[in-house]
């Protein structure tokens, strides 16, 4: 690892600021740049705010909330938006403080008195660990962003096949079996046909999650599209757009044409 190329900060806790200081100076000297802290509440403190913190080298052993507890801490605030690796430093080789610092996603771990040279070569391996992290972490979000780009897509295809084949008219379960044309409002013709689709199942009484299964879309492009209709035909709520919608409503039309 070259000398000052390094993109990663390095967040060094210990309660003891001799070796914060000595820490700090050692890896600035290798090309990192550090973010000393002397208690767990700095180092959360200080973490929540520099986003460039990638590597967490704390002590153990220190008051109010250990090494390990602090790690557990980071985790739960990041959660899997952000990725980190963590090396632990400690006086005290205990067995079981080891099991559980591995436990808790903690990387590595040295005793103290430290080995500059050999704590280096961690904090280089670990730099390389988090670079492969984060880029699974945005390979992850991308494929999100894909995922959602493909429906979207496949929805613009189905919208413009019913152009081109179906007319502005909503179908109706009648009783006996048969399907039957239902006249709508002249508001809805500005509709595209998978809004349509959506304001006919709504005005069935269908909830959000019916009408997702139904049509093969997500219950949020649901919400997306019930909130697009309502904009487009002034509509307050579900309910409205169901009546205005109903066979009721309908013969009530075809009624007053005849007249």
């Amino acid at each position: 690892m070259n000398k000052l190329t390094s993109a990663v900060k390095v967040l060094v806790v210990d309660d003891q600021p001799l070796i914060v200081e000595e820490l700090c100076e050692f890896l600035e000297s290798s090309g990192y740049r550090c973010v000393p802290c002397e208690s767990s509440k700095q180092a959360i403190e200080r973490f929540s705010e520099d986003p460039e913190i990638g590597l967490v080298l704390s002590d153990l052993h220190m008051p109010d909330m250990d090494g390990i507890q602090l790690i557990q801490a980071l985790q739960r605030l990041v959660g899997k938006e952000r990725a980190f690796e963590a090396i632990m430093l400690t006086g005290r080789a205990d067995k079981q403080d080891v099991i559980k610092a591995l436990r808790a996603g903690i990387a590595d771990y040295y005793q103290k008195p430290i080995n500059l040279d050999e704590l280096l070569e961690g904090v280089q391996r670990q730099e390389l660990a988090l670079q492969e992290r984060q880029k699974n972490l945005q390979l992850g979000h991308l494929n999100q962003k894909l995922q959602y780009l493909s429906e979207s897509i496949d929805d613009l295809y189905q919208d413009l096949d019913k152009v081109r084949r179906s007319p502005a008219t909503v179908g109706r379960d009648v009783p006996g079996g048969e399907s039957a044309e239902v006249e709508i409002p002249e508001i809805f013709n500005q509709l595209s046909p998978r809004q349509l689709d959506v304001a006919r199942l709504v005005g069935k009484g269908q909830t959000n999650y019916q009408i997702a299964c139904e049509l093969g879309i997500t219950e949020n492009t649901v919400k997306l599209y019930v909130s697009q209709v309502l904009r487009l035909t002034h509509m307050h709520n579900r309910t409205q757009l169901a009546l205005a919608l109903s066979p009721s409503a309908s013969a009530g039309r075809q009624r007053v044409t005849a007249h």
